[in-house]
């Protein structure tokens, strides 16, 4: 399933990617968001080979309902249109695919506009982790070590349960699916880079682009609480209290980075630089699925980040959230 807006420079790359996945029932579905550039062009040029449909712009949450109303599959991989499948993909998912499995997630190798290597991967793991820790760090954190959308095939059976996905969701269909995942069944991490993962400055994740990206992803966060709370409670699971948004590793970053650049607009009301402060030096000592090292260096980063005059703040952020 791939939803496309304004991504003709790198379209057809990513459907030839789709449908050269080695499986012999495949079926690829491409949902334009009302695009303004060539990929209608690129859509019709694959005609008889993947299931198109066009709307106007609604948001990526709309498109990929419209897609997933519009497939069939056992297995859902939503393919960002900038991203690359490998062809073995579906192949390695097979041999760890089991009865309650909600998603497999796979490592990410991150390439330039080109596809040349970066020699980066995410997510950044030590060794597999297991569902049940996974769900742990969910639940008690909100974050797990997850790729971003590409890198997730879900089941259709757990993604039947959460869709359409309505307007109280996140923009971003990542945020409502890579929570509920870990508590609606196990998540299943193969470790092995099978989705190229586009840097070409104009991407989602890219931080630097805005002001306002931390904000946006400190409350992406909020939204993602409340998503996993939701199937916790859909499962008879004690849900995630509001504590959870304080202890998260990536989360602290965001939160220091958008607490000092857009004070007036941050998303957390009773958050503070003296709260960022507090949580830093208990993230050492937290039980975390990162290393000592990294989280003291975040610990470290973001109380500096809270502490130091805003001439010594911004290009800290600039190289911390650089996108290479």
């Amino acid at each position: 399933m791939i939803a496309n807006y304004n991504y003709g420079r790198f379209l057809a790359r990513a459907i030839t990617s789709a449908l050269d996945v080695d499986w012999p029932d495949l079926e690829v579905v491409i949902v334009d968001d009302g695009s303004t550039d060539h990929s209608r062009d690129i859509i019709d040029s694959f005609a008889g080979r993947v299931t198109a449909h066009f709307q106007e712009n609604r948001g990526q949450v709309e498109a990929n309902n419209a897609g997933f109303a519009r497939s069939t599959g056992s297995l859902v991989i939503f393919l960002d249109a900038d991203d690359v499948l490998q062809p073995e993909i579906a192949r390695e998912i097979a041999k760890v695919w089991r009865k309650g499995v909600s998603k497999v997630q796979v490592l990410m190798e991150k390439v330039d506009e080109n596809e040349r290597p970066l020699n980066a991967i995410l997510p950044h793991i030590r060794s597999v982790p297991s569902a049940e820790a996974i769900r742990k760090w969910a639940h008690r954190t909100g974050e797990y070590p997850s790729p971003p959308g590409s890198g997730n095939a879900y089941a259709r059976s757990f993604l039947d349960r959460i869709f359409p996905l309505d307007t109280s969701r996140d923009s971003s269909t990542d945020t409502t699916c890579i929570a509920m995942a870990p508590f609606l069944g196990d998540v299943v991490t193969i470790a092995k880079p099978l989705v190229l993962y586009r840097i070409h400055g104009a991407n989602d994740s890219n931080m630097l682009a805005k002001v306002d990206t931390f904000g946006r992803e400190v409350e992406r966060a909020r939204k993602r609480l409340k998503a996993s709370q939701d199937a916790c409670e859909m499962e008879g699971f004690p849900p995630p209290d509001a504590g959870s948004l304080r202890r998260g590793n990536h989360l602290l970053q965001l939160r220091a980075a958008s607490l000092r650049l857009q004070p007036a607009t941050h998303p957390l009301a009773d958050d503070s630089r003296l709260t960022v402060l507090n949580d830093a030096v208990r993230l050492p000592f937290q039980d975390s699925f990162e290393p000592l090292v990294r989280r003291i260096a975040i610990a470290g980063y973001s109380a500096l980040v809270a502490l130091l005059p805003m001439a010594a703040v911004r290009p800290m952020v600039r190289m911390r959230f650089s996108s290479r």
